[in-house]
């Protein structure tokens, strides 16, 4: 039961991050797979199996045709999209464990995915670690040919390699995979990695980070409107991260002390920053909104907002109350992918960044801008106005100040730029009443 239930959770997050479906008609479907593999064991091969399903639902009178046809197509994405994708989750439990006693593929993952969530690692950060874990399990079982691979400190080393040389990723991402490696190895297969001298490591050199100046970051909030404007302005008045707007709660704006508290940002750290005047207002009415759904979804009854880490158990009753809302609320409901309940979610980050994208396309900019570029802008101009840069790092929410100064690079050029000879030389000729081309 255990098994099924955790191939369920992960065919529901499959479903809402590869967008086969509607968010609204994920959880059906993964409710029409449930009663599927619920039936008793058959001989029969899987489309005929799947034929009888429909054609009992479409007999009894329970399911309407759309329904059935609902069924039917989350029954096909399961058995040829999920099960050919991910083909470990298949497999029985049985064949998890090698003759030696060796931990197969999909029991690590599992256990990985636990181990994650005990250190109350973000979401994000645990899709992001069980894939590289999934394809590092790949590589070497295709590496040695067998199904249960044996992972060594060699297979470590030759992965980091691959990822360089044939793959080309650049080194955050080679970074990236090294730590779901480790904490796969270390955590889980009880193997120690030795030195990775050896490794070919990707290159990575000094970036600037690209900044807007004030009139361009003007025209691009100007090309905005609604609420991807409000979200766009929260984050340059305050320098926030995409995700941090986006996760907003409506107990974390103070108004009277003009800050933005953000909780459980990047390190599981909170932090206070700048509520800008402008756009007050606006905030005011989104706050407004935000509370009509939140009025709406109590009396349907919905299950309360996701609360971080152990709160849901601590305090049960936190997320139906109004100050754990989101300022942001989604207009349609989804599945949690971790508790498996349908309720209220906030905003995608993919709206506030197809919309500053348009903006920017609007505005005739031709620099690679994006919302994080908003955020780079925060920093940069508010170092242009002589704010000091340990301040700007407990804004940004850097742990290191080395990592706010970047900026001040950025800030060099914008604030005192050399100036070019050609200019010099035009200068001259000017004086002279030459061509500059002759002198």
């Amino acid at each position: 039961m255990r098994e099924l239930e955790t191939s369920l959770q992960q065919f529901g997050e499959f479903l809402l991050k590869a967008r086969l479906v509607n968010e609204k008609a994920a959880p059906y479907c993964v409710r029409f797979v449930r009663r599927f593999l619920s039936r008793p064991a058959s001989d029969e091969p899987l489309a005929d199996q799947v034929r009888r399903f429909c054609e009992e639902l479409e007999q009894n009178g329970s399911c309407q045709d759309w329904q059935v046809r609902q069924a039917e197509q989350a029954l096909r994405i399961y058995c040829v999209n999920f099960l050919q994708r991910t083909d470990w989750h298949g497999r029985p439990q049985s064949a998890v464990v090698d003759d030696q006693g060796r931990t197969g593929p999909l029991a690590a993952l599992d256990q990985m995915r636990s181990r994650l969530r005990t250190r109350h690692y973000a979401y994000r950060t645990e899709c992001s670690y069980i894939d590289w874990a999934r394809r590092f399990l790949a590589y070497v079982a295709e590496q040695q040919g067998v199904p249960h691979p044996r992972v060594e400190s060699e297979s470590v080393r030759n992965y980091l390699t691959h990822l360089a040389v044939q793959r080309r990723v650049s080194a955050s991402t080679q970074n990236q995979a090294l730590c779901a490696i480790l904490f796969l190895c270390r955590e889980l297969l009880g193997v120690n990695v030795e030195d990775l001298s050896g490794t070919v490591r990707a290159k990575r050199g000094l970036h600037l980070p690209v900044v807007l100046s004030l009139p361009e970051t003007a025209a691009v909030l100007e090309a905005m409107s609604g609420t991807t404007w409000l979200m766009a302005a929260l984050i340059y008045g305050g320098g926030l991260r995409v995700s941090e707007c986006c996760e907003l709660r409506i107990k974390d704006i103070d108004f009277d002390q003009g800050l933005v508290v953000v909780r459980s940002g990047k390190g599981d750290k909170d932090r206070s920053t700048l509520l800008a005047e402008g756009g007050r207002e606006e905030l005011r009415a989104q706050l407004c909104r935000a509370e009509a759904i939140y009025q709406a979804d109590r009396k349907s009854r919905l299950a309360g907002v996701w609360l971080p880490d152990a709160l849901d158990r601590k305090y049960p009753n936190a997320g139906r109350e109004l100050g754990w809302f989101w300022v942001f609320p989604s207009e349609t409901l989804s599945t949690d992918p971790r508790a498996g309940v349908v309720r209220r979610h906030h905003l995608s980050d993919s709206v506030i960044q197809k919309a500053v994208k348009a903006a920017v396309l609007k505005a005739k900019i031709h620099k690679p801008v994006s919302v994080h570029t908003l955020r780079h802008c925060f920093a940069t101009h508010l170092l242009l106005d002589g704010v000091d840069i340990r301040q700007i790092q407990e804004y940004l929410g850097h742990a290191n100040v080395e990592t706010t100064m970047i900026y001040t690079h950025v800030v060099k050029e914008l604030r005192n730029p050399a100036r070019s000879p050609l200019d010099i030389l035009r200068a001259r000729a000017a004086k002279t009443g030459k061509n500059f081309r002759d002198s």
